[in-house]
């Protein structure tokens, strides 16, 4: 660290202290690199470096902390696989990460176990994460992380399957009660009795996803316990023939929390499909929540109820025998052309500052497209007749297969992942990564309005078991 006293005249004296180095720097692993292994990159690595792991590396068993700030740790030449091969650090995971603002990409976590039984690839315990084009499976728990009120959580163009120790207290996913969870893209698929997402977050961003209990034993597909404002825009969602709970989508019904002030739920677009013979409930709506739910222009197709909200507000839903897809056997849930969907929808217009439309389309394996609009809008999560008919929801195919992203984006994907978003419903980036722009400190008088400061926020790491 370096002081200086600098006079710039009209009587104004003010300290310059320089904290720290003057730009991030690049870490290579694997074989060959100058790291073998990446938690030796992580010992090294400082505030806002990139980490870049080879995928022809054997990382099997490397666990540790993370607590840098600012972190980018990312595959290269492949996806790169970390297996913890039953290993785990501070009993938790593969990775616990204590830093802020961290961007994972183009890692595959596998084997996290832990005797508490909810080992994770990722355990987040400081604020601000990315994940994106990973693949997390057979795990305790894919990702588990902690509450901060101010901390936001964004993954994107990833896979989530089989994990879940069996208990139904671990899942694809779990987040705990952030600022803002958004899932945008990804595929979440047989988890083992658990959930296939699971989150507690103030605000919740669902969009364009496959979310498919398929083979596995999965409880919810989508449980949102603690309410919180919701939009469920887009989505493939399914209820496989083996599930452990009858309901699909479950929102509040574990009660409302002082962390999640608002209960507004928004179902828009969506093609739900029940695979289950004895039926069940596609939206159970907990008896805590009295503000009505939004469902409109969805595809519910199968045995079940659609909700059990008695004021819920319905609206140009497809509740028939057979919406006529194209090969639901195998997930394409596209709309043939003689479908009672097709031009049936009603335009769902905004709410809460959010755009309802939908704009975009999942592709499978976790991917997305535009959708375009042809005449009125469709019902379900694909719109007929604008060409991308055959770039749908696909089969369940082999796992892992995911588009492999590096430096500017995700490979096959619409547009760049770049420019920072607000808006979580625009295809280049989310509000969810803030990564630190400097680290230099500025004490400064107010004759100096360029002068900036950078404090590090404080993070508690008491340890807590997440049900």
């Amino acid at each position: 660290m370096a002081s200086r006293t600098i006079w710039l005249g009209c009587g104004v004296l003010f300290s310059l202290t320089v904290v720290g180095r003057a730009s991030a720097d690049t870490l290579s692993v694997g074989p060959g690199k100058t790291y073998a292994k990446p938690c030796a990159a992580v010992a090294a690595a400082h505030d806002a470096d990139v980490i870049e792991i080879d995928a022809a590396g054997d990382y099997g068993g490397d666990v540790c902390a993370i607590d840098k700030n600012g972190l980018t740790l990312r595959g290269v030449a492949g996806r790169a696989k970390l297996d913890a091969q039953g290993k785990n650090y501070g009993g938790k995971a593969t990775w616990v990460i204590t830093g802020h603002d961290t961007t994972v990409e183009n890692l595959e976590f596998s084997g996290a176990t832990v005797p508490d039984q909810n080992g994770a690839g990722i355990r987040q315990e400081g604020a601000n994460l990315t994940v994106r084009g990973c693949y997390f499976h057979d795990n305790d728990d894919g990702i588990l992380t902690g509450a901060g009120a101010q901390s936001q959580i964004l993954i994107e163009y990833s896979e989530f399957a089989h994990n879940g120790f069996g208990d139904g207290y671990s899942h694809n996913m779990y987040i705990g009660n952030v600022a803002r969870f958004t899932l945008r893209y990804s595929y979440s698929h047989d988890a083992k009795v658990g959930h296939l997402v699971k989150s507690r977050a103030a605000e919740n961003y669902i969009l364009y996803n496959r979310i498919t209990g398929e083979t596995g034993s999965s409880s919810y597909e989508l449980d949102l316990p603690n309410a919180g404002t919701s939009f469920v825009i887009g989505n493939l969602i399914e209820q496989g023939a083996s599930t452990e709970n009858p309901s699909i989508l479950a929102y509040g019904e574990e009660g409302t929390t002082a962390g999640n002030p608002g209960h507004a739920l928004y179902v828009v677009n969506n093609t739900f499909v029940n695979d289950h013979p004895a039926g069940g409930t596609f939206v159970n709506v907990g008896t805590a929540i009295d503000t009505p739910a939004v469902l409109q222009n969805n595809v519910f197709s199968g045995n079940g109820m659609v909700t059990n909200q008695a004021n819920a507000l319905l609206t140009a839903n497809f509740t028939g025998a057979d919406p006529l897809l194209v090969d639901p056997t195998h997930f394409d849930y596209h709309l043939q052309a003689a479908s009672p969907c097709v031009d049936k929808g009603q335009d769902p217009g905004s709410a809460a500052g959010m755009m309802l439309t939908p704009v975009s389309e999942y592709v499978h394996p976790s991917n997305v497209q535009s959708r375009v609009g042809v005449g009125v809008i469709d019902i379900g999560a694909y719109e007929f007749g604008t060409g991308n008919d055959a770039n749908g929801g696909g089969s369940g195919g082999t796992p892992g297969t995911g588009g492999v992203v590096s430096a500017g984006g995700a490979a096959g994907s619409v547009g760049s992942i770049a420019t920072p978003s607000s808006n979580p419903m625009q295809a280049s980036g989310c509000a969810c990564r803030a990564v630190p722009g400097s680290n230099v400190t500025f004490f400064s008088p107010l004759l100096l309005p360029a002068a900036f400061l950078f404090r590090l926020r404080l993070h508690s790491r008491k340890r807590r078991k997440l049900t």
